[in-house]
């Protein structure tokens, strides 16, 4: 384990600050969502900064598989691209590695209505769909809503715009 996941865990003795850093945090993510400003993110496949996994590290196969999310195990893992992918089991993993396409989500895992709107907002794990096959996420319960609402409309915008939108991102 790293050191930065040590600390995070609570495993280190340097991590006696973190209450302050997330006092900190907490008033810097207050203030951009109370100005208005969506987060957003430069890679191409939303990362989870703290864990270092693409979709926070569940298993993008078990959601078609087991209906939901469930968290990857640190044995079955997998670079794929530019982000380590998890899995729950190693059946997932090398299903994954056949159809990358088909399991990973949608516009790298970015919200798709935040996409139809030309913003690079990243979906959370627990809020999702399967539409026309294929795996959702999305940054708030009412952006899933709206997509559930009018999927053919949303998702053709989303599409149009996502491969400018993909550009402005890094690799």
């Amino acid at each position: 384990m790293t050191g930065w996941r040590q600390e995070g865990n609570g495993r280190s003795g340097r991590g006696r600050f973190r209450p302050f850093a997330t006092a900190l945090a907490g008033l810097w993510l207050g203030f951009g969502a109370a100005s208005g400003h969506a987060q957003t993110t430069t890679e191409r496949v939303v990362i989870n900064r703290t864990t270092g996994y693409a979709i926070s590290g569940f298993d993008p196969v078990a959601y078609f598989t087991e209906g939901g999310p469930l968290q990857g195990q640190s044995p079955h893992e997998m670079s794929y691209d530019g982000a380590l992918w998890r899995f729950a089991n190693e059946g997932n993993l090398i299903v994954f590695q056949r159809h990358p396409d088909i399991y990973e989500p949608l516009f790298g895992g970015y919200d798709p209505i935040e996409v139809a709107r030309g913003k690079p907002v990243a979906g959370r794990p627990g809020i999702w769909a399967i539409l026309d096959q294929r795996l959702m996420l999305f940054s708030s319960p009412g952006n899933r809503r709206l997509m559930l609402a009018n999927p053919q409309r949303l998702l053709s915008q989303a599409t149009r715009r996502w491969p400018e939108l993909r550009q402005q991102l890094s690799p």
